[in-house]
């Protein structure tokens, strides 16, 4: 977590401090708290997503400003279809809404919109609207923007595994290719860097099924703030507190 000193900062001034020699290349967000967000207040459910979006395009351009190669937003996990049917209509309305929205603006950041999970499983509008923004944006060689949708870290890991022995069987590949590197390109994320950098608001402890093989060494930022709540300013934190770690990957690093 940031200093004192560090939070006191302006948001202006951590953006100044950021060391763009040392920015992660891949950052992964795990947006939580919009129903807590709505619950403190005394609004519904649907508020706190609403309010969640603005703190979606605000990232963003945060993202696209300090020039972040990689920005992953877990959007929807498979676990989250166990929702009220009214809620899960409701995140996959905002989604369609937050991609016409902002298709302009993706073009004029030259932004390049991916997204990983089964998106097989979404509704045919948000999955045709997802692959149409997709396409438009496919050419587009700034900032890469990954959506996780219906994703789970477990189906990803076992769809690999499944895709690794099917090409086994077919003699596409041998035993002794089967390696980190040759597993990691089964994965969502294939060509793709592994996050360096995991933010997590809300304050929850735990990974919640999210890029498990691809968070193995990536740095941890939890916030108690709920993610409506959560600006540019804490990410201007989160990034600065990245760039004081050691990043040591089971390394002795010598005084």
């Amino acid at each position: 977590m940031p200093s004192k000193n560090v939070s006191l900062k302006t948001e202006e001034e951590l953006k100044q401090a950021i060391n763009q020699e040392k920015l992660p290349q891949h950052v992964a967000i795990i947006m939580d708290g919009n129903g807590r967000w709505a619950k403190k207040r005394l609004l519904t459910r649907v508020m706190g997503h609403r309010e969640g979006i603005k703190s979606v395009r605000a990232i963003v351009e945060a993202s696209v400003e300090v020039k972040i190669p990689v920005l992953t937003l877990y959007a929807f996990s498979v676990e989250n279809w166990s929702r009220p049917k009214w809620e899960v209509n409701t995140l996959m309305k905002l989604l369609v809404e937050y991609l016409r929205k902002e298709l302009a603006k993706m073009m004029n950041h030259n932004i390049r919109l991916m997204s990983i999970g089964d998106d097989s499983k979404l509704p045919d509008p948000v999955r045709d609207e997802l692959h149409y923004t997709i396409g438009q944006t496919g050419q587009n060689k700034g900032m890469i923007l990954n959506l996780a949708l219906n994703y789970s870290g477990h189906q990803e890991i076992l769809e690999a595994t499944k895709k690794i022995a099917i090409d086994f069987k077919k003699g596409k590949i041998q035993e002794k290719d089967i390696n980190e590197e040759l597993f990691s390109q089964y994965l969502f994320t294939h060509g793709l860097p592994d996050p360096d950098l995991l933010i997590r608001t809300s304050g929850e402890m735990r990974l919640s099924n999210f890029l498990l093989w691809q968070l193995a060494y990536a740095e941890f930022w939890i916030t108690p703030i709920l993610w409506p709540d959560f600006s540019r300013k804490e990410f201007y934190q989160a990034i600065l507190s990245y760039q004081t770690r050691q990043r040591r990957f089971g390394r002795v690093i010598e005084e």
